[in-house]
């Protein structure tokens, strides 16, 4: 082989190494990062990954919220009118956060089915349901057919959520 060709295919094989390299790190990197959204229903009939990073997101089973009054531990259900998640968290919650309100959790669920929250986003406003909560109860709990939630236009903040 000549010389000029070697060190052409040389190049043209380092630079192939390293474009492959570049993309296998960003494929970890987001791969660490990305954040999965489940229903109460799947996560209890055992679709969700253990000990990994996703959202859980529906509305807060009224009667369901328990605080430790010595820290700021508190644990309450979730649910999508079809299935409940238990939910730990350590932390102040929202302001907006309610019983029978939406709201979606970023956290790890473990083994036994309890999923530790690290954040916990309630809805904005009265009528707004984040579409991913929207889609999980339609049809599932009379108010989700009236389409008071998710796309309905009123209220405003356009479906930010206020931490």
């Amino acid at each position: 082989m000549h010389p000029l060709r070697k060190q052409r295919l040389m190049i043209v094989a380092v630079i192939v190494l390293g474009a492959s390299l570049g993309t296998a790190l960003i494929a970890l990197a987001l791969r660490d990062n990305l954040n999965l959204f489940y229903e109460p229903e799947r996560v209890a009939a055992g679709e969700a990954p253990l000990q990994r990073t996703i959202r859980v997101g529906g509305m807060v089973v009224p009667g369901s919220v328990q605080r430790d009054p010595q820290t700021l531990a508190v644990e309450f259900k979730l649910t999508d009118y079809s299935a409940e998640v238990a939910v730990r968290y350590q932390g102040i919650l929202p302001d907006l956060f309610a019983e029978n309100a939406g709201a979606v959790v970023t956290g790890r669920l473990q083994p036994g089915g309890l999923f530790v929250a690290e954040q916990v986003l309630a809805k904005h406003d009265e009528k707004y349901m984040p579409p991913e909560v929207a889609k999980a109860i339609e049809g599932k709990h009379p108010g989700a057919a009236s389409g008071d939630y998710a796309g309905s236009g009123k209220g405003s903040g356009g479906g930010n959520y206020v931490p």
